[in-house]
């Protein structure tokens, strides 16, 4: 069994001080102890906004402000943090960063963004990521991904057939769009046979509004939460159990002809 936790907020664009303190402030008035491993989700780039342009001004030096602020809400609520992105500066460039922080505060695990949308120009301001991340929470195999990811099924089914069973994003998806948000994350679950974490940001910048709807989804295809267009924070349980069980009936991945298309 696992606890996922959906930190469904408004960004305030440029003003990390502010996005810590959202966070903190969430996690301390909606926190609710359980004995269950929680692992809590936040949107892309939730330390900043969207202001990819200006990651000189903006950018945080090898995610180390960002790891440091979580690895202190992880230890105090006992918790993971699996995703929620930061813009992050390298000796290279910045990239759009997700970070996985265990319940004794220790960096574990990023993942860079690897496919950067042409729609925002993304190119020219991020470094496109290289490979994917697989971690664990406890004898879970989990993965990671953000926001564009989601149209690339073939990232999220080299996740699941290698093992991966959960898979979590991140995003600043459009409510304009927020159509295929909802159908790709189901898609992604079915035909991977697998729970998917997402978290969307609410609220505008810049004249985009952005669609929250954050999911969890099984499976099967089951949508077993669903944010709305406000600020949300959600506990969903999740039995992981049920991965194995839909893949032994299914029996998708041993079917596969991948040489035959």
């Amino acid at each position: 069994m696992l606890r996922i936790a959906i930190a469904q907020i408004d960004l305030a664009v440029g003003d990390r001080r502010s996005n810590y303190e959202k966070v903190e402030r969430m996690l301390s008035s909606k926190w609710v102890e359980s004995d269950i491993p929680t692992a809590v989700i936040l949107p892309e780039i939730w330390d900043v906004g969207y202001v990819i342009e200006e990651s000189h001004k903006y950018g945080d030096r090898d995610a180390s402000q960002a790891a440091e602020f979580l690895g202190k809400l992880a230890l105090k609520y006992r918790c993971w943090f699996t995703g929620g992105s930061v813009l992050a500066l390298t000796d290279k460039g910045a990239a759009n960063r997700a970070m996985v922080i265990d319940p004794l505060g220790n960096y574990v695990a990023s993942y860079d963004k690897i496919h950067l949308i042409p729609l925002m120009d993304e190119e020219k301001f991020l470094l496109p990521g290289e490979k994917g991340t697989f971690f664990n929470i406890g004898d879970i195999p989990a993965a990671l991904a953000i926001c564009y990811d989601l149209r690339f099924c073939e990232l999220t089914r080299r996740y699941a057939t290698e093992g991966a069973e959960l898979q979590f994003f991140a995003a600043e998806w459009p409510v304009s769009r927020i159509g295929h948000w909802c159908t790709l994350l189901q898609a992604r679950a079915i035909e991977n046979m697998m729970f998917v974490a997402a978290c969307n940001r609410v609220g505008t910048t810049n004249g985009t509004l952005f669609g929250g709807h954050s999911m969890v989804v099984d499976p099967w295809g089951e949508v077993l939460y669903q944010g709305g267009m406000t600020e949300d924070f959600a506990f969903i349980e999740i039995d992981t159990s049920k991965v194995k069980k839909a893949r032994d009936f299914l029996r998708v991945f041993e079917m596969r002809r991948p040489e035959s298309y």
